[in-house]
């Protein structure tokens, strides 16, 4: 599998599941009502069609939905273990923290 194959297996392995990294709400995330917060994550949970327009490079790290009337944004981003500069191989795990940001189009 080429690194673009295997970053795109960990992404969705942790945007489907919330585990092995972590999640970001931004003000305008975390100031929704818990109930629209729920669906939200739940629609990032489930959130499947990536194609060649919204997904270039085949990594599925970044998605875009509407919620409400509202349009969110939902991007991985990939640190080095100790949170301080950006990981140089992001389809290695063991050197690699990703951060699920998930915001208002607007807030972007």
């Amino acid at each position: 599998m080429d690194n673009a194959g295997r970053i795109r297996e960990l992404n969705d392995a942790f945007r489907r599941s919330f585990v092995g990294g972590r999640i970001m709400l931004t003000v305008g995330v975390s100031g929704l009502p818990a109930a629209d917060q729920s669906v939200l994550l739940l629609r990032v949970r489930q959130f499947d069609r990536f194609d060649t327009d919204n997904d270039p490079h085949g990594e599925h790290d970044f998605l875009a939905l509407e919620h409400a009337g509202e349009r969110y944004f939902a991007k991985i981003d990939y640190y080095d273990p100790d949170m301080q500069h950006g990981s140089e191989e992001p389809e290695d795990p063991a050197k690699t923290v990703r951060v699920l940001t998930v915001m208002r189009a607007d807030e972007y």
